[in-house]
């Protein structure tokens, strides 16, 4: 059984978010079920099933970050297509991500970005085309896949 959206046009899932209580979960939740409707899981050995906890990992990481610095994310968006997976998380926020200085790994907190650089295939954000603020993007390739097509990724992105 091959993973859906291997080839052919792209499938997107959108979920609009209202405030911050539960909202990673949510977020989760919704991006998990999206694999298994693309096929991502149940994984079909360990590579996949680490590719797949690597996903709800990264969402989690960019829900929290516009929670905790970016006055909570609005929109969550699933792009999928050729076996890559692009997650869109919409804040209102004008403030890029940004590299901080050096920090102990033993010290909570400050490791998002670490965390994106190690596990996701790219990632960045944007300005919003409307109604200001920003979208902190990441693209992962699912098992198999070899890199993220170039019609995927956003201009400018």
């Amino acid at each position: 059984m091959g993973v859906r959206g291997e080839t052919g046009a792209e499938e997107v899932r959108r979920l609009e978010l209202r405030g911050a209580e539960g909202v990673v979960g949510r977020c989760r939740d919704f991006t998990a079920a999206a694999l298994a409707d693309w096929g991502w899981t149940p994984a079909r050995d360990e590579e996949a099933r680490e590719v797949a906890d690597d996903v709800l990992l990264l969402v989690s990481e960019v829900v929290t970050n516009a929670c905790l610095h970016a006055g909570g994310p609005e929109e969550i968006v699933l792009r999928h297509r050729d076996g890559v997976l692009r997650v869109e998380v919409a804040d209102p926020s004008p403030e890029h991500p940004r590299r901080g200085g050096p920090r102990p790994s033993s010290l909570p907190g400050g490791h998002g970005v670490m965390v994106l650089d190690r596990l996701a295939g790219r990632w960045g954000s944007r300005t919003r085309e409307t109604g200001g603020g920003k979208v902190v993007w990441l693209e992962i390739a699912g098992p198999g896949a070899i890199r993220p097509p170039s019609d995927l990724r956003i201009p400018g992105a």
